[in-house]
């Protein structure tokens, strides 16, 4: 939930800015952000009520306000459309100490998944138009977003299983976000594989100030070892966790991971 409050952000701001961190919001203003999935041709179609993109770039922008104003740093979660990332790319060009994050499924789909995956393609924010998808791209090319999450929202399939307007927001992340970043950025050359491991590991840790991220002796042996190469078509019976709630059932993908190594241990092995 956002905090609607701006007098309030502005004085947590300050003080955990004192004590060397930051607040990462979920940018939400309530009250033009009533819907089930992106405002527009797709909702228009569904008959349902959309979720206007200005909910997330007004309170994005209040926070870049507050953060320039006040020289204070700030980190904006699961930015989703094209005014969000020109915001952010004009606020660091003036020196302003917000940094912000995008997820797999805001460059890999568009609000046009919700016509076949329902509300396997529901979440908050919602998925957006292509305009949209081809900015998050760009704003990951070029640095102004600097970390890609998840945002694993796991339900379980009886609640996904409502109307759409009444459904939960949310998928799971965790198992397709690497193949995902491989497909959509590497294999089309809008990322390196160095890019991708920037993004998705070194560059989350030093904005949280955490000691990962890197291969170095003394830190964390945290590691994903992954095979670039191998294609499949992800399926229902591949996915580990106990929620089943994505969009990317029936997609294919490319690249695969084959172990996931936490604190030097092996925790899964494909």
């Amino acid at each position: 939930m956002p905090v609607e409050n701006a007098r309030m952000i502005r004085e947590a701001m300050i003080e955990v800015n004192k004590l060397g961190s930051l607040v990462s919001e979920h940018c939400e203003e309530k009250s033009v952000s009533a819907g089930a999935i992106n405002a527009g041709e797709v909702a228009n179609k569904l008959g349902v009520q959309g979720v206007l993109p200005e909910a997330e770039e007004i309170m994005a922008a209040r926070d870049i306000v507050i953060a320039e104003t006040n020289n204070l740093r700030t980190h904006i979660c699961h930015i989703s459309t094209k005014t969000s990332v020109n915001m952010i790319r004009d606020a660091k060009k003036r020196g302003v100490k917000v940094t912000c994050e995008t997820c797999p499924h805001y460059y890999f789909f568009t609000q046009d998944e919700v016509l076949t995956s329902g509300t396997n393609a529901k979440m908050n924010p919602p998925l957006r138009t292509e305009k949209d998808r081809e900015a998050i791209i760009e704003g990951l090319k070029d640095g102004t977003i600097d970390a890609i999450i998840t945002d694993h929202a796991p339900h379980a399939e009886e609640e996904k299983a409502k109307e759409l307007s009444s459904a939960p927001n949310g998928i799971i992340g965790f198992e397709t976000a690497l193949p995902a970043t491989i497909t959509a950025l590497v294999d089309k050359g809008h990322l390196s594989y160095l890019d991708m491991v920037r993004l998705m590991s070194y560059s989350p840790a030093k904005v949280l100030k955490l000691n990962k991220g890197e291969i170095k002796i003394g830190a964390d042996a945290d590691l994903t070892v992954f095979d670039p190469n191998a294609e499949y078509t992800y399926t229902k019976d591949m996915i580990v966790s106990k929620s089943k709630n994505t969009p990317f059932i029936g997609k294919k993908l490319k690249g695969q991971v084959a172990y996931t190594i936490v604190g030097g241990e092996v925790k899964f092995e494909q």
